[in-house]
């Protein structure tokens, strides 16, 4: 891929939506911590100086496609938990099918869950105060959105549906870690079935973490 010269303003969004998109595509094929600016940039088809003039570096890149990774998922979870929870339902049935429906539309956006696993250590790391402080507003966004989707299944938690939300995001990226290992990781479970302890899957390790962290937070009945 190679382009022009970007001369107006749709062409440098033509051109922005095309970084982005190789970004994309490149963490379907490896971890967060593979993707590298030089790549990305030989990928797209433009000298790294010219990635820069759009995104400030690789961290900037992947934390705005964070932010586009979270905001489908919360779509899709909407309609995920409207079709698999029964509101007439006692509270602690409620509270486990929102969770089983969390874990298990998180589990299956493995490349999110990487994310937010690197997102506090790497992603908010070597960007501008200007660049962080406008994907935290988003991210207070994207927060109000989860929050009151999960609300409206489990009006119980009050102000502890906030406090949910966002540990169900930190656990996913925390799990995420143990559930993919590297090759070297996997060769030694192997050799070692033992070892194997260390490896979660991922479905079933957020399921019972979100169960747990989500009857903890409600009321005692």
């Amino acid at each position: 891929m190679t382009f022009q010269r970007a001369r107006t303003e749709e062409q440098r969004e033509i051109r922005r939506r095309a970084i982005l998109a190789m970004a994309s595509a490149m963490l379907d094929e490896m971890p967060v911590a593979a993707v590298t600016l030089n790549e990305l940039s030989r990928r797209v088809g433009l000298a790294k100086p010219n990635v820069l003039r759009y995104f400030e570096s690789r961290e900037a890149v992947l934390l705005e496609l964070l932010d586009q990774f979270l905001q489908e998922w919360l779509a899709e979870l909407a309609d995920e938990l409207a079709a698999g929870v029964d509101v007439d339902l006692p509270m602690v049935e409620r509270a486990t099918a929102v969770a089983e429906i969390i874990g298990r539309s998180l589990s299956g956006r493995v490349v999110l869950c990487d994310l937010f696993g690197a997102q506090g250590s790497v992603l908010e790391h070597n960007v501008s105060v200007e660049v962080v402080t406008r994907y935290k507003r988003a991210s207070l966004a994207r927060l109000a959105t989860v929050t009151e989707l999960i609300k409206k299944y489990l009006p119980e938690l009050g102000e502890n549906a906030t406090l949910f939300s966002l540990q169900a995001m930190v656990m996913a990226g925390a799990l995420s870690a143990y559930s993919t290992p590297p090759p070297s990781l996997r060769a030694a479970y192997e050799a070692e079935p033992e070892l194997a302890r260390f490896h979660l899957e991922l479905k079933d390790s957020l399921e019972l973490a979100l169960t747990a962290a989500l009857l903890g937070v409600l009321p005692r009945q």
